[in-house]
């Protein structure tokens, strides 16, 4: 009996290890037919093998300054820019590797012993969805459905994909593709986005608690957000930091003293409104579109014939350098937050936003808020919407919840309640600036400011907006005359009153301008100090002496392309022009008499890194070296003893508004220093331009409308207005000796036969003139 049992005993065990092995390569057999039916389509279309050896991820188009930093992007949702493995930092990898596959450098694409594991336990010890896998899901796969069936044809889509990427990708590649290609939120596409968003850097500079957070944020980036649950990511970091010392990658020391870190959240969100150069990004678009547009691509079969701008991940190198960027901005905002607050004071009485413009009748004030109305987007939406004309002027009285801009705020806006008219009236009330920054010698452009705020006001004054210029474009009749008459700066002029009379130079009628004080001095003076004085007498004998065709001639081939009509009263600048022309025009006096078209954009490179676009310079010989240093030589008068001396000053004042802007900020500026002061009729427009050896900058500061303008010339004039921006822009420069901004004197050519040296300018002619108001000129 006992043989007998057995031998049944034997046969039984023998049936068990028969249907295991039957079971088993029943398994085998099954998992290789539901891998090859999903490589066959039938749980859905998978991507060919073209495409996943180059996955199409929408890239933003990159915005590189002169020193090599960003300064920006083009990107319609994904604000995505990809970063080659090498240039992450091993603790984030470390991190990576720790939290979300450990055994990421042991398997093919399936962690077979994760997913042993999580089918045992129903995910209760951890999923088994490796970093391969979750690729594939965020390149191939998309969202997870909420429904079993489709989850589970997703999740074998997922591992035939994964197996496949890691066949036609390195490790180092996947991971790097996988921090690519990530939404951390908040605009925040990729990792180089992620670590320059939430913390200001680069990716190759964070720190091991920073990769800790981003790496946290995998897990839901939407839930793990920390701008908005700061103590719930602080946690998910301590658990990545925790799995980082599992993992023998940090110490047990070194995890809980970074467990013990606050957060430390440096958030620059990245948009087309807010950031660096802003202004600047804005006209970079239009140029961008416009080479778009003329630049087709060779298209592959089923590729755009066309470049995008938001998609392709171009590569736009300018010749803005984000030091002398940010200086320039700094500039502007110092100076118009207390100008802006003077203006207030004596315009607006307790900042009422509904004052009147000065000098305007009802009448002319009802027809430029009608103006306004009409060209708003409140306008456009209703009149879009079917909105009759009635319902869309109604809307405009309603008081409604708004955001405004407001220098007072450390946002620069507040929240408030007025009506839409009293919104457009508050913002008439703003005074806006402009600034531009050129290298004469190469027509690089360093600092473009287009506005106070873009934001709020979006109207670039740089290069959109014209206004009269002022005594800036008397340079032009003086060189206009060295050049024909061979003239010194040391010749001599009367200042008494001068007319020209009518039909003269095709002037309808006499033109006899005054000088902005309205008196007349009746002394000799040398060309040098009616410049640095603006003269408005000399200037007329000046151009009458040429004729205005000869002027004409030269600031058109100093790149003016607006009207400049040949008539006698463009010599005190009743001709509108812009910042940018302006800065281009005076770098070629700086540049020995050589026009250089301004540039901003100096290469173009696809994705990869084809060069698709070089700028080529645009010169032209305008004027001779002589010519050029005897106005050199005019304009540094201005600074030494005429309406731009104020750069000389050394100030210990009191901290009060009136002091910083009419007394001076302390500039305390020893070098030579080319320029020219300008003031509109009724102080609309203030004006300076600026020039050492390799830097010349225009600056401008008016209203949006010519009535928006100070009452009295002491703050409305471009002493006040506009020279303390360059003033502190270029005082900013000095103190970074790395921008290489020079403080040398301008080269004199060798061969220089105008006599330029005028010793009686400073020992007799300032002793004759009333500067010490430091008042600008006016045009009538």
């Amino acid at each position: 009996m006992a043989k007998v049992v057995k031998k049944k005993q034997t046969s039984s065990f023998g049936k068990y290890i028969k249907w295991f092995w039957i079971l088993f390569a029943s398994g085998i057999t099954l998992v290789a037919l539901i891998f090859l039916s999903a490589s066959w389509g039938f749980f859905g279309e998978l991507p060919p093998y073209e495409y996943l050896e180059n996955p199409q991820t929408n890239l933003a188009s990159q915005i590189i300054s002169s020193d090599g930093n960003l300064l920006g992007k083009f990107y319609l949702d994904d604000n995505r820019t990809d970063v080659k493995f090498e240039d992450l930092p091993e603790n984030l990898v470390n991190a990576l590797v720790a939290t979300e596959d450990a055994r990421f450098h042991d398997h093919s694409g399936i962690d077979f012993r994760g997913t042993v594991r999580a089918f045992f336990f129903l995910g209760t010890r951890g999923g088994a969805s490796t970093i391969s896998q979750q690729l594939a899901r965020q390149l191939f796969v998309g969202v997870r459905s909420r429904n079993k069936l489709e989850t589970l044809q997703q999740k074998i889509k997922e591992w035939v994909l994964a197996t496949r990427l890691e066949r036609s990708y390195t490790k180092e590649e996947i991971i790097s593709m996988y921090f690519n290609i990530y939404d951390f939120g908040n605009n925040a596409d990729g990792i180089r986005s992620a670590a320059r968003i939430y913390f200001g850097k680069e990716p190759k500079d964070l720190r091991i608690e920073e990769s800790a957070m981003l790496v946290g944020m995998f897990k839901n980036s939407s839930l793990f957000n920390p701008l908005r649950r700061e103590e719930m990511v602080k946690n998910r970091r301590d658990v990545v930091l925790a799995q980082m010392a599992k993992y023998d990658y940090i110490t047990e020391q070194e995890k809980d003293s970074l467990q013990g870190l606050k957060m430390d959240i440096n958030f620059n969100p990245e948009n087309h409104r807010e950031g660096l150069a802003t202004y600047f990004r804005m006209y970079l678009q239009r140029f961008m579109k416009d080479w778009i547009e003329k630049n087709p691509k060779l298209a592959l079969a089923g590729e755009r014939d066309r470049y995008n701008l938001y998609l392709d991940g171009l590569k736009i190198y300018t010749t803005i350098d984000a030091k002398m960027q940010a200086n320039a901005e700094d500039a502007v905002y110092e100076h118009m937050k207390n100008l802006q607050a003077e203006f207030f004071h004596q315009n607006t009485p307790d900042r009422n936003p509904t004052a009147p413009f000065l000098d305007l009748t009802d009448e002319e004030t009802n027809s430029i808020m009608d103006r306004a109305m009409k060209t708003s987007e409140r306008w456009r939406i209703m009149k879009a919407s079917g909105k009759s004309e009635k319902e869309i002027r109604d809307s405009f009285s309603k008081k409604t919840e708004m955001t405004v801009f407001d220098w007072n705020s450390d946002t620069k806006e507040k929240d408030t309640v007025m009506t839409p008219l009293d919104s457009i009236r508050y913002y008439k009330t703003f005074l806006r600036a402009s600034m531009m920054s050129m290298e004469p010698q190469t027509g690089h452009v360093k600092a473009w400011v287009g506005g106070i705020n873009y934001k709020h006001f979006q109207y670039d004054n740089v290069i959109q907006g014209a206004r009269q210029a002022g005594s800036t474009f008397k340079p032009f009749v003086y060189a206009a005359a060295i050049d024909q008459l061979r003239l010194s700066p040391c010749e001599t002029l009367p200042d008494t009153q001068y007319c020209i009379e009518a039909d003269k130079h095709g002037n309808p009628e006499p033109w006899c301008p005054k000088n902005s004080d309205g008196k007349y001095s009746g002394k000799e003076l040398t060309l040098k100090s009616a410049l640095a004085n603006s003269v408005n007498t000399v200037t007329a004998q000046l151009i009458d002496k040429v004729g205005p065709k000869s002027v004409v001639s030269i600031v058109k081939n100093l790149g003016l392309t607006g009207d400049v009509p040949e008539v006698p009263s463009i010599a005190l600048g009743t001709v509108d022009v812009n910042v940018y022309e302006m800065v281009g025009a005076y770098g070629a006096f700086a540049n020995q008499g050589v026009y250089v078209k301004p540039v901003m954009v100096t290469r173009i490179e696809d994705k990869n890194g084809t060069v698709l676009y070089e700028y080529v310079p645009e010169t032209k010989d305008v004027l001779s070296k002589e010519v050029s240093y005897a106005m050199i030589d005019l304009m540094k008068g201005v600074t030494q003893g005429g309406s731009g001396t104020r750069l000389r000053h050394t100030f210990n004042t009191e901290n009060t508004v009136y002091k910083e802007i009419i007394t001076g900020y302390p500039y305390n500026l020893t070098n030579p220093i080319a320029g020219k002061t300008g003031t509109t009729q009724n102080q609309s427009d203030g004006w300076f331009m600026g020039m050492v050896p390799n830097l010349v900058t225009g600056v401008w500061v008016g209203g949006e409308e010519r009535a928006t303008h100070f009452k009295s010339i002491l703050y409305g004039q471009g002493a006040s207005m506009a020279l303390p921006i360059w003033g502190l822009y270029m005082t900013k420069n000095y103190k970074d000796k790395d921008l290489g901004i020079s403080m040398d004197d301008f080269e004199k050519p060798e061969d220089m036969n105008i006599v330029t040296d005028c010793v009686e300018f400073l020992d007799n002619q300032q002793k004759d003139i009333q500067i010490g108001d430091d008042l600008d000129d006016l045009d009538f």
